[in-house]
């Protein structure tokens, strides 16, 4: 007798896999992110350029090197009174400058920790600064709404720019390559663009239409980009400071840009926990790294060695990229042994005489450990297997599909009956994480409806840590019954928008709604079922 057992699809529950892009490839090759905490919001990061391992670390009162490998405090500058801000290496990395809260911008020697230089002149703090192309000045950008220019040598004042912003400047980049050009942005929204050498202070003017939290050159200088509000904008200095581009991918406010890949990608990162990054030819996003919290800080070490983000609640994400030293031939290798192993052994040589030949032949072998107990109808066994610690925190569709099979066999009330409570406490956490994840949601709210029947025919009492889990189960659908209430809403907003317009014309076709109608339990069914249990 052919036995027709086909084992479980599981693809039909996996997430659908992104393009792959050159960009993806390269950039997934970040390794997971290793963490260290300050006891503030991480104000400014900056990599050494003489030292591609070591990163400044500004919080609070304290501007402290960190190693990139070891993660340790090289050098702990803690010379401030009050709060420090925007610490920034020289490009030659042997000196290093920060402004702090009372005014002032500190200028120390990397190699002693010593203070060199004391510049004093601004009224309220100082939030960034920057060294020009000649290494020979420095740029301080000041909450009194003035920028300063001092002279590294002899400690003094150059030129001061005032009342060029009508509110605090807080964003500033100097030209990569001409020590007499920069620009700032304000929180009033405008860009100036200075240069030293003429007699009119500020050359342009623009309006970026949001306060300015940060601004950068392209390496060639003839291109600077400033990000304020939800937006980043790229301007052609050359074309008298055209608008070239206008990037809208965050959705809350962008705090930092910065430059990978020798000046081929930007990185934008903002407070809606992304870090975008975009390619420079084109202005289109090719990638996207998330963060636990929002990121108001980020650094970029040279040929993209490391990627580390600074966040609101004083953590610091270092991800480093992964090598890959394995040779590609060894790759080759590999994979034409593979392709010879899985060779049809069924199909007769030339010189070989058969009677006849067996087709689709099973190999029962290489079935999964829960498709054999499914298929010996070890109900309880195969859903032990699913559950798995490893399996259900890496591949949760696997769990998902057998729940599928065996509610479709109706016996997974059987293979949740007489269990221990902690088997049951973990099958309800799984089903309170994913239960709002759209791929999973139909068969985990007829899961939930099922546990409700097991337990109701139970007349045991209940341990407390069953119960907790019960609560919890059912705070998860409750959330699923407000979310889908919210989204009917606005359904119906959406609705009465388009039907306006349609009677204004706006809209040559009106969208159809198909509506699929199964006698499966609704979200909102398995939720009240499920409140009226536990009251």
């Amino acid at each position: 007798m052919q036995n027709t057992f086909i084992p479980l699809n599981i693809r039909r529950f996996q997430q659908r896999a992104q393009v792959e892009t050159p960009d993806t490839v390269y950039w997934d090759r970040l390794a997971k992110p290793e963490l260290l905490k300050e006891h503030n919001t991480i104000d400014y990061l900056d990599f050494s350029p003489s030292d591609p391992d070591n990163f400044v670390v500004t919080c609070s009162v304290r501007v402290q090197i960190y190693n990139l490998v070891t993660k340790l405090v090289v050098k702990n500058l803690s010379r401030f009174q009050k709060t420090a801000y925007g610490a920034t290496f020289r490009q030659d990395g042997r000196l290093l400058a920060a402004g702090d809260e009372e005014g002032h911008v500190k200028l120390f020697d990397t190699t002693s920790r010593n203070i060199l230089r004391l510049f004093k002149g601004h009224t309220a703090p100082v939030h960034r600064t920057f060294f020009t192309a000649d290494k020979l000045q420095l740029a301080s950008f000041g909450d009194d709404r003035s920028v300063r220019l001092w002279d590294v040598a002899n400690e003094k004042v150059v030129q001061t720019y005032e009342d060029t912003h009508t509110d605090y400047i807080r964003a500033g980049a100097m030209h990569p390559q001409a020590g007499h050009m920069f620009v700032s942005g304000g929180y009033d929204g405008k860009i100036n663009l200075y240069d030293t050498r003429a007699e009119k202070a500020v050359q342009h003017t623009l309006d970026h239409g949001a306060p300015v939290e940060s601004m950068l050159f392209l390496p060639n200088g003839s291109i600077f980009v400033s990000a304020g509000g939800s937006q980043v904008r790229v301007w052609d200095l050359i074309s008298g400071c055209r608008l070239l581009t206008m990037m809208s991918q965050h959705h809350k406010t962008v705090t930092c840009l910065r430059l990978g890949s020798d000046g081929k990608r930007l990185l934008s990162g903002g407070l809606d926990r992304h870090v975008k990054i975009y390619d420079v030819s084109t202005y289109k996003t090719v990638h996207t790294l998330t963060y636990p919290n929002a990121v108001v800080s980020m650094a970029v070490a040279g040929k993209d060695q490391a990627v580390v983000a600074g966040m609101v609640d004083g953590l610091v994400s270092i991800r480093r990229m992964i090598v890959d030293s394995k040779p590609s031939h060894l790759k080759k290798i590999r994979a034409e042994r593979t392709r010879g192993h899985f060779k049809d052994l069924t199909r007769p040589t030339p010189h070989q005489e058969v009677d006849h030949t067996i087709k689709d032949r099973v190999n029962w072998s290489g079935l999964k450990t829960y498709d054999k107990q499914l298929r010996a109808f070890n109900h309880k066994r195969a859903l032990d297997n699913a559950m798995n610690t490893q399996r259900m925190a890496n591949h949760p569709e696997v769990l998902v599909a057998v729940i599928t099979d065996l509610l479709h066999r109706k016996s997974l009330d059987k293979a949740l009956t007489d269990r221990r409570d902690a088997t049951l406490v973990r099958f309800i956490d799984f089903i309170c994480k994913h239960v709002s994840e759209t791929r999973f949601m139909r068969p985990l709210m007829m899961a939930a409806s099922t546990v409700l029947e097991v337990f109701e025919r139970r007349l045991v009492a209940y341990s407390p840590k069953l119960m907790r889990a019960l609560e919890r189960l059912s705070s998860a659908m409750q959330e699923e019954v407000r979310l889908t209430t919210e989204l009917m809403r606005l359904k119906g907003a959406m609705d009465m928008l388009i039907g306006v317009s349609m009677d204004n014309g706006e809209v040559a076709h009106k969208p159809t709604y198909v509506e699929t109608k199964t006698p499966r339990m609704q979200p909102s069914q398995a939720a009240e079922k499920y409140v009226v249990f536990v009251e």
